[in-house]
């Protein structure tokens, strides 16, 4: 009983902040579809070239696999 919800005043984010909210929630997304690459979430690369090698192919093959395309 006494862990029910409390009930209060609902959060009112403006329109500014429901903007960059959209705009982090699609980073975080990025963020975890790239960590499901082993070799990116465990760091195991030994130089930061070969790691940032690594994010660019995942990044680029997400983008490639999602379907996104920034043409018109």
């Amino acid at each position: 009983m006494h862990r029910r919800k409390r009930r209060g005043r609902p959060i009112d984010f403006g329109d500014e902040q429901k903007a960059r909210y959209r705009g982090r929630n699609v980073v975080e997304r990025c963020f975890g579809k790239l960590k499901q690459w082993r070799g990116i979430a465990m760091r195991s690369d030994k130089t930061a070239r070969n790691y940032h090698a690594g994010l660019c192919l995942a990044a680029t093959l997400h983008w490639i696999t999602s379907g996104f395309s920034n043409t018109s």
